[in-house]
């Protein structure tokens, strides 16, 4: 069994348990729910700017990967999955890319997001998970404007992507 296939069957083994943050739940495909992360996804992608203009930047950087990971949970809702933990997350949606269920983002792209396959310094990388996790648990308080911008950027078009994603019938 491949390394996504074993993760995916302890990710929904732990869901049938029902424990907080952990595993995957097979749900009734909802396109509502989906609709409510998408709407709570475009909430977080608009305080990117909000915290960077008010002076909180550190902030910015987990606007900015909770608008994708929002989005991803609303794909997910959509697929007929509830997840409670980001590593089955992006482990069921690698798999739905896979399965051609996912067209509008590559796995190369959901990399953009979040690596499992790095271990380089968080200080180093541009993963955006890494960007978000860098500045919450450092003691910075601000994010270059150079990284900034570039995590606004990307954060933008993969939010785009996701979004026709979930939008499509």
């Amino acid at each position: 069994m491949q390394k996504i296939e074993e993760k995916l069957k302890k990710c929904i083994e732990e869901g049938k348990r029902g424990e907080r943050h952990k595993g995957l739940r097979e749900i009734n495909p909802d396109k509502q729910l989906a609709l409510e992360y998408l709407n709570k996804a475009m909430h977080n992608l608009k305080a990117i700017t909000f915290f960077y203009n008010g002076g909180f930047s550190d902030w910015s950087a987990s606007a900015a990967f909770y608008s994708l990971y929002h989005c991803l949970l609303a794909i997910l809702a959509k697929n007929g999955y509830e997840s409670r933990n980001q590593s089955c997350t992006f482990a069921i949606i690698e798999d739905l890319i896979k399965n051609n269920k996912i067209t509008e983002i590559t796995i190369e792209e959901l990399k953009d997001i979040f690596d499992s396959d790095i271990k380089e310094n968080l200080e180093h990388s541009s993963k955006i998970l890494d960007i978000r996790e860098s500045m919450q648990y450092s003691t910075k308080i601000s994010i270059e404007t150079d990284t900034f911008k570039k995590l606004k950027e990307k954060t933008i078009i993969l939010f785009e992507k996701l979004r026709r994603e979930i939008e499509k019938d």
